[in-house]
């Protein structure tokens, strides 16, 4: 029988902490706002007590950016900001929910964690036949994680409250409109007690 493994994604200083550089334009108020950080913890903590799979991704790139790929507007002003440089606060998780010493850190340098990744090729090696997403932003690294995972014929699950993009009205469409078209829109409660 399958089992199923929590994504923990791109909620890395840089984007959810108020010193980060895109947290500092506002984003870090919509993650405090919803409460990201501690209802996170609470879903690894559910996770942890049944030995399951809690992994983490990020984004991050060399202090050149020689390995960035996409052509976007997006990465210009990354890289103008001099922001996800490996090695430093920004691509840190914030120490609330952060790994455990034998929990897998997925590093990306795209919006989809499996794109040049040993992601999928891991959690198939685990027998994860299910992925319950949280992380930032929804409509990004989220959506792009859910299509890619139900391609791969994982159950995908979507943790609404657990999820957020600057925009709220972005995450409102992703979370009522797009992702259930990939899998389920569920809150963390109603996830835990399905565990």
């Amino acid at each position: 029988m399958g089992k199923t493994a929590l994504l923990v994604l791109d909620m890395q200083n840089e984007l959810v902490d108020p010193k980060g550089k895109v947290g500092s334009n506002g984003f870090a108020k919509v993650v405090a706002q919803r409460n990201l950080i501690d209802k996170i913890r609470v879903v690894e903590d559910e996770m942890r007590k049944r030995q399951l799979p809690v992994v983490f991704v990020r984004v991050g790139f060399r202090p050149d950016y020689v390995d960035a790929l996409s052509q976007s507007s997006r990465l210009a002003h990354l890289k103008k900001a001099n922001a996800l440089v490996l090695g430093t606060f920004g691509t840190e998780f914030p120490d609330r929910i952060a790994p455990l010493t034998n929990e897998l850190i997925v590093t990306k340098r795209a919006v989809n964690p499996f794109f040049n990744t040993g992601l999928l090729t891991w959690l198939r090696h685990h027998g994860v036949t299910a992925v319950a997403l949280c992380g930032v932003y929804t409509h990004m690294v989220v959506d792009s994680t859910a299509r890619f995972a139900d391609d791969c014929g994982f159950v995908v699950t979507v943790l609404e409250d657990c999820c957020a993009s600057p925009d709220p009205e972005l995450h409102r469409v992703e979370v009522e409109k797009i992702l259930p078209l990939f899998g389920r829109v569920t809150s963390s409660a109603d996830f835990i007690a399905s565990l």
